[in-house]
């Protein structure tokens, strides 16, 4: 590989190496490259820790059964085992909710892709037991949101409220909202969108139209097409800090199956996200060894791909959990950070003029009528700079 492609691995933990080297050994079918040094020194208690955050208990159970089990604890054999044993059950309870699902829309007449879950396994490993889920994550058209609440409601769904909005700015700062059943035990994710806002992306339209038919199940389930399901994986994997291998291992998958890397360039190119698609492969050929082809290194020309890769490395040498709030200060301001750097230049100017729509925080801190909401717009500086100028003075 190129060396101004490369990155440095050794930054990554030991453990987390020998994890990468699971991986790619089960991608090409060998273990001839492991010895009894590769597993020298290894904390073993903080490799479980890093299999679980990383979603990637799968893949390595499948080859650690195939290791002379002198290199390797039992307890940590047997915990392995236990994970997967506990991950295919729940992928098969969420296979019959989809098809469930599915069915129900359908009869409502309410078209729906399937974004990730046990459909997403099927196609990209050929099994759903070799990839983790804990949700289901679907797909529908904005204009069918109270339909689609209206039927969860009717199947025992609660809809978790977990963000305010002003003005409908939820339509376009978010992307999703989610619905669990207590006594399922499920959650589901209703997206109207692949991205949080503002971002450029296919319609809803133009992504059903493009769909493809998953075999999960005899009723039809669909689900992205390969150059749609491509770009989705990269910038939702970024958007994360690919903070967990899982995701990049999907982007390793992908590559392997038959995309139109002519289109996929053009689509990621319309979309601003030709940067994010190209980080994704840096960071799959240098860590997983995933092969690229003349086409793909289209995308990795230029040094931006490789830069925000290396940024990537930050999140997974420190086990990040970007969902786990209150964030610490070092990585909030560096998550932030990499965020705005994963936008294109309109983009960056689209999430700056964003700013001055009004927040839900500037409805309570000076609540006014509906017919008045128009007054927030021009409030919207002075309300900013009141609460900074409260928050310095309380510190």
């Amino acid at each position: 590989m190129n060396k101004e492609l490369s990155l440095d691995a050794t930054v990554l933990p030991k453990e987390l190496n020998l994890i990468l080297s699971f991986i790619k050994s089960e991608s090409e079918g060998s273990l001839s490259s492991f010895d009894a040094d590769a597993f020298t020194g290894i904390n073993w208690n903080l490799f479980l820790e890093l299999v679980r955050h990383h979603r990637v208990y799968p893949y390595i159970y499948k080859q650690i059964k195939k290791i002379e089990k002198t290199y390797i604890p039992d307890y940590v054999c047997e915990e392995l085992r236990r994970e997967y044993q506990q991950n295919t059950f729940q992928m098969l309870r969420l296979s019959a909710e989809m098809e469930q699902l599915c069915r129900l829309f359908a009869d409502h007449k309410i078209e729906m892709l399937s974004l990730k879950g046990p459909a997403l396994a099927v196609d990209l490993y050929g099994e759903i037991s070799k990839r983790t889920c804990s949700d289901l994550d679907i797909l529908i058209s904005i204009d069918n949101l109270d339909r689609a609440h209206d039927l969860l409601a009717a199947l025992g769904y609660v809809k978790d409220d977990y963000f305010s909005t002003v003005m409908n700015d939820w339509k376009w700062r978010h992307h999703h909202v989610t619905y669990t059943h207590s006594q399922k035990k499920t959650k589901i994710e209703i997206h109207w969108k692949l991205n949080p806002g503002p971002s450029y992306e296919p319609t809803f339209t133009e992504l059903w139209e493009r769909r493809k038919k998953s075999s999960i199940a005899s009723f039809p389930v669909y689900m992205l097409g390969n150059e749609d399901l491509f770009m989705f994986l990269a910038s939702h994997g970024a958007r994360h800090g690919w903070s967990r291998l899982r995701w990049l291992i999907d982007i390793d998958r992908i590559t392997r199956l038959q995309i139109n890397w002519e289109k996929q360039i053009a689509c990621l190119k319309k979309f601003q996200m030709a940067h994010v698609g190209g980080q994704s492969l840096v960071l799959a050929s240098n860590l997983l060894a995933t092969p690229l082809t003349k086409e793909m290194n289209t995308l990795i020309e230029g040094k931006r791909p490789v830069h925000l890769a290396h940024a990537a490395l930050f999140y997974m040498k420190q086990m990040i959990h970007l969902h786990r709030e209150p964030l610490p200060e070092d990585v909030a301001r560096y998550h932030k950070h990499h965020l705005f750097s994963l936008m294109s230049n309109q983009l960056k100017v689209l999430h700056i003029l964003s700013f001055l729509h009004p927040y839900p925080m500037d409805v309570e801190l000076l609540p006014l009528p509906k017919n008045l909401h128009f007054l927030y717009f021009p409030l919207r500086p002075f309300m900013w700079l009141w609460r900074k100028t409260r928050r310095h003075s309380w510190s």
